[in-house]
């Protein structure tokens, strides 16, 4: 009797997946480290200056991490409520941060002690940042106004009371010291003018404004807001040139990388996208909770997400020296036995001993070696097995149909199995690769289960939609045949008028000798 072979698996291309420059390098992190917060993480900034220390403001405290610590190098609890928006200025000195009782506070990154308080203010502050002067601090509030600070004397400035709902983002320009962007709750973003004394340019952003960030030209303004991430051009007066639509629920917060200015953005769905210049999606940091702060180190060393669960995640570049020692080969053992490796050449003279290879099954192959074939597809479709292997249910189901048994495998099933094997079929029917056995299976099902009048109602919604995508297919596959007799017919044409025009063409060699004749 000959051996059993077991099923042989196909490899095949995997489709829409394209691995790009871009995709190499925001892979190139490594695994995430927890670290957890006291309450939901609102804010996260790093310092311009090395080691680029980041500030973390998480329920009343702002806590100052190193690049490589899990606890908090040092720590500012001056506050008596939430605190919000904490920020370092240019030279990495000082922090500013406001405060659910309406009051801003500023410190001195060497001490814990407050420097300024700014009482202005008469609800919430939520955006806090330095001017690029770095003797000023503007202020959004839930009081409908925004304020510049003197960052000396701690007097304000000047108030702006243009927004008609709460001020949640806040953005100063890098290049002017005078100018600043804030957006707001009321959908609107503003350019303000400290000059000026008034707003010099309006954008509607169509939802609650939560991010503003401005490019480093500044001549490109982002806003985020409801499911919508928004991209302005300042030089032409505001105008949108990209509105993308990414994620599924809010997108909360923005920060842009230092290589290429890549754009990065968080949501409540829990994802990190990473865009190029292009704004396509070319790589996806997934999260455990929802979104609410991200920030990314100078070179992107670090990038660092703030979640509501009040966890950390922080995730780190890998470095080629790291990745050069760890895959340096150990240096094997020294025993005269082992000289020869596996990559040894016998001689013509030498005896080989072959030791025979055990041959382990997998489980779904010693089902079918005991011909029992409805468990076999059972095994094959096991939630890890039909969401990350899908070709192995495939290549079982080739198997079953090379023995003749398919119909009795996929006959007498209950309502879990039969729902599993309808939510694989309706996942990959339409999959050129395993669309040719995955058709004949769904035929059979139909046959099977569409004229019993089903338990659940969930089954035969199943049925339904697998019945439609059959209809659909077919339709498909008709007009293919349509349009491959059309282009047989127009290759058949063109065949023809070649063979004509070689026929009536007299060989050149032939006429001259006629003519000479």
């Amino acid at each position: 009797m000959a051996s059993f072979k077991p099923t042989v698996i196909q490899t095949y291309p995997k489709l829409g997946e394209k691995i790009t420059e871009d995709t190499i390098y925001w892979r190139n992190y490594k695994p995430a480290v927890q670290i957890k917060e006291f309450a939901a993480v609102t804010k996260i900034d790093f310092s311009p200056l090395p080691p680029h220390n980041y500030a973390v403001t998480a329920s009343t405290r702002i806590h100052i991490y190193g690049p490589h610590s899990q606890e908090p190098i040092r720590s500012f609890t001056r506050f008596r409520d939430t605190a919000y928006g904490g920020s370092f200025r240019g030279d990495g000195k000082l922090l500013v941060a406001g405060s659910e009782e309406g009051r801003i506070r500023l410190f001195d990154i060497s001490s814990r002690v407050a420097l300024r308080q700014f009482v202005g203010h008469s609800k919430a502050v939520h955006a806090t940042s330095f001017l690029s002067d770095g003797f000023r601090v503007v202020s959004g509030a839930d009081d409908l106004s925004c304020r510049v600070w003197d960052v000396a004397s701690g007097v304000e400035l000047s108030s702006f009371t243009e927004h008609t709902d709460y001020i949640r983002a806040a953005a100063p320009s890098k290049l002017n010291p005078d100018l600043f962007v804030t957006g707001s709750y009321d959908h609107t973003v503003k350019v303000f003018d400290v000059r000026s004394g008034s707003s010099v340019m309006t954008m509607q952003h169509g939802h609650p404004v939560e991010c503003v960030l401005l490019y480093p030209s500044e001549a490109l303004l982002v806003s985020t807001g409801g499911r919508y991430v928004k991209i302005w051009d300042l030089l032409k007066g505001g105008q949108q040139l990209v509105s993308l639509k990414n994620h599924h629920k809010t997108v909360t917060c923005a920060c842009l990388s230092s290589t290429s200015n890549k754009l990065l953005t968080g949501s409540l769905d829990r994802h990190v996208k990473v865009y190029n210049s292009s704004y396509k999606v070319v790589h996806n940091f997934d999260c455990a909770a929802s979104i609410l702060s991200l920030a990314i180190a100078p070179h992107d060393e670090v990038v660092a997400v703030g979640m509501t669960n009040g966890v950390l995640s922080v995730r780190h570049r890998k470095h080629k020296e790291n990745e050069t020692l760890t895959s340096q080969k150990r240096r094997g053992p020294a025993y005269r036995i082992f000289v020869k490796r596996k990559t040894f050449a016998p001689k013509q003279d030498d005896f080989l001993v072959s030791k025979p290879v055990k041959q382990h099954l997998k489980k779904y192959d010693k089902q079918l070696k005991s011909f029992e074939v409805s468990k076999a597809l059972d095994t094959a479709l096991q939630t890890w097995t039909r969401t990350k292997k899908p070709e192995v249910a495939v290549a079982v189901i080739m198997e079953i149909n090379r023995r003749g048994t398919l119909k009795n495998a996929l006959a007498g099933r209950d309502e879990e199995s039969l729902t599993k094997l309808l939510n694989f079929l309706l996942k990959h029917i339409t999959d050129p690769r395993f669309s040719r056995p995955l058709l004949t299976v769904g035929d059979i099902v139909l046959d099977l289960y569409y004229q019993v009048i089903p338990q659940s109602s969930v089954v035969e919604r199943l049925l339904q939609r697998l019945l439609e995508l059959l209809g659909q297919e077919a339709e498909v596959q008709q007009e293919l045949l349509q349009v491959l007799g059309i282009m047989d017919t127009l290759f058949a044409s063109l065949t023809l008028r070649r063979e004509v025009a070689t026929l009536a063409a007299p060989p050149v060699a032939q006429g001259s000798h006629l003519q000479a004749a």
